[in-house]
């Protein structure tokens, strides 16, 4: 597949993704576990069919130590034993907070409640965030229809 756009050397797109990523560092400092953000990033992107993202977000995840029976299995996450309770919190509230459209009063009051029973406002404000910023890299990459496989842990760093 051939991109639409190469993100990478368009000044506009480099501009606005710096903006982007800078307001993702302030979700770094989170004091939600690392994979569980990690996680939350994968299952948006597979609802949203973002390659790219599926690429990057499992890779880095694999190299900052997650197994790969976890990453196999984040689309299934309902069925898997391998998620904890605040995990599994987290991939729910992804999944209702990406599919808003599909749910008249977007996120529910029962999924938003058990995410808060295992997550403080901090960190809930976090994972929101989180969600909100990776749709927004979700839907650039499927628009311009950005080829995946190839990215290295790493690899855009230079862009933080």
């Amino acid at each position: 597949m051939d991109a639409r756009l190469n993100l990478m050397a368009n000044p506009i797109v480099l501009k606005a993704m710096k903006h982007i990523i800078a307001a993702g560092r302030a979700v770094e400092d989170s004091t939600v576990p690392h994979a569980t953000l990690e996680l939350v990033k994968i299952r948006a992107s597979q609802i949203n069919g973002c390659a790219g993202c599926i690429d990057m977000h499992t890779k880095d995840a694999a190299h900052a130590g997650e197994t790969a029976v976890r990453l196999n299995l984040v689309a299934t996450w309902r069925e898997a034993t391998v998620y904890t309770e605040a995990e599994r919190a987290a991939l729910e509230l992804a999944e209702e907070g990406t599919r808003i459209a599909d749910a008249a009063g977007g996120v529910s009051d029962e999924v938003w409640a058990n995410a808060a029973k295992h997550f403080d406002d901090e960190q809930l404000a976090s994972i929101v965030l989180t969600i909100a910023l990776i749709n927004a890299f979700n839907r650039v990459n499927v628009m311009t229809r950005q080829p995946a496989g190839d990215y290295q842990p790493g690899q855009y760093d230079h862009l933080k």
